[in-house]
């Protein structure tokens, strides 16, 4: 299909986005993924099981949370503002992940994307 292999992720010289196939068990921070809320895509190629716009946030969010990583809370809050997303899912994982005063950011600027 002619993506060429970058360590964990997978890039094809015409399109802008990567792919990456995470290992087992998956995972978001501290917080395994249940089988159950995984979203499946049919394609003609098969099954295609990819992270739910709540738990794309969250990803995003772990990089903000942990690396300090601006991009990726802008790019946590491009997600929820295009999809639904579950914020109590997100502020009781926050927490979780002992990152509730940059929730606090994220939680102020979407509800201003959404105003």
């Amino acid at each position: 299909m002619g993506f060429v292999q970058e360590g964990k992720h997978f890039r094809h010289p015409d399109i802008s986005y990567t792919v990456e196939f995470p290992s087992s068990p998956l995972a978001i921070g501290q917080e395994l993924i249940k089988e159950e809320k995984i979203a499946h895509i049919e394609t003609d190629y098969g099954v295609l099981r990819i992270l739910t716009p709540t738990d794309s946030v969250k990803d995003r969010l772990a990089a903000y949370y942990h690396w300090k990583d601006e991009r990726s809370l802008e790019q946590a809050l491009l997600i929820a503002s295009k999809h639904t997303i579950d914020i109590d899912d997100v502020r009781r994982w926050s927490i979780g992940e002992g990152s509730e005063k940059e929730f606090i950011i994220f939680e102020k600027r979407f509800y201003s994307f959404t105003e």
